[in-house]
């Protein structure tokens, strides 16, 4: 046994775990155990399960993006003054600084790729388990001799086994199909996640920074990279992430409509659709009572004083 299989066997021991945990609760609902239909809902149990353990994982990758977004002005100001400057020691000068700036605010831009890093054991590990029971091989934990081999001959829409792949495909022209329609769904999806958290949930600064101008390149080279990775991937591993990727793209548009970066587009939406909100219920924001509608006091009446006339004014001197 290698070292990659003894590091993937904790991973494929909980991966076999929770698709037969899935795969028997659809079987008491009724649905067969050889049948396709009850292996997919199977992974995409899983996908709901890792999912729903990485949302911590997210929680602090958006935090992570605010303060990014926080210390921009700062990280501007070290790039500006090193800039033009190809030598070794101001190269140098410049990673502690920006180094020391990640550490004071508790940040670093390699944490909001975490979720992306922590699920590739996942696609190995579900791969593997997929290519063991194509092959007749029983599983290292739950998945027995019986199981692996209903999962190995399992089929997407009854006709492409999950285990198969565009490369390894048996002669079943469906499996490239279904194989070509996953990878543009996949690189769909991978595509408009990052397009709607460019386009809508940066601020200005943020579109002015370096960062995003990475970012925009990996907007382009992801799908490709899709393209190409996903000739070797089994059906199964290609229907993981496709589901996954949906998640991303649900998730993702749920906390850009109600927790947008500050000063972004979606962040001017949001308030507007407060306002509209408020304006509906009749309430009155307290800003414009303050600011911009103040009500106008008006002067208090005083009663007009009457004009006296100098004899009485006298007379009553006199008193």
């Amino acid at each position: 046994m290698d070292i990659f299989a003894i590091i993937l066997w904790p991973i494929k021991w909980a991966i076999e775990a929770i698709l037969v945990g899935f795969h028997t609760l659809f079987t008491v609902m009724g649905l067969e155990s050889e049948a396709g239909l009850t292996w997919v809902l199977s992974i995409a149990g899983l996908v709901v399960v890792v999912r729903a353990a990485l949302i911590p994982i997210f929680v602090r990758q958006i935090q992570n993006q605010r303060k990014m977004l926080e210390i921009s002005p700062d990280l501007k100001k070290i790039q500006d003054k090193y800039r033009g400057k190809r030598d070794q020691f101001s190269r140098e000068a410049m990673s502690r600084e920006t180094m020391a700036l990640y550490k004071k605010h508790g940040t670093n831009p390699l944490s909001s790729c975490l979720p992306i890093l922590l699920q590739m054991p996942i696609f190995f590990g579900l791969f593997s388990v997929l290519n063991s029971s194509f092959m007749g091989l029983s599983g290292v934990g739950l998945l027995n001799e019986q199981l692996s081999q209903e999962f190995g001959r399992a089929t997407l829409f009854g006709i492409a086994p999950l285990g198969a792949t565009m490369v390894n495909n048996g002669g079943n022209v469906w499996v490239i199909v279904i194989a070509a329609v996953l990878i543009v769904l996949m690189t769909a999806s991978q595509f408009i996640t990052q397009l709607q958290i460019m386009s809508k949930n940066q601020s200005p600064e943020m579109k002015a920074s370096p960062m995003y101008r990475q970012q925009r390149i990996l907007l382009y080279i992801l799908p490709v990279v899709f393209l190409f990775s996903g000739v070797a991937f089994p059906l199964g591993v290609m229907f993981y992430w496709f589901v996954s990727n949906i998640w991303t793209m649900v998730q993702q548009f749920i906390v850009i409509r109600n927790m947008p970066t500050p000063g972004s587009e979606a962040a001017l939406a949001r308030e507007a659709r407060l306002a509209k909100r408020r304006q509906r219920k009749g309430i009155v924001d307290p800003e414009s009572e303050n600011g911009g509608s103040l009500a106008v006091e008006e002067p208090k009446k005083t009663q007009r004083a009457q004009p006296v006339n100098k004899n009485r004014a006298k007379k009553k001197g006199g008193r």
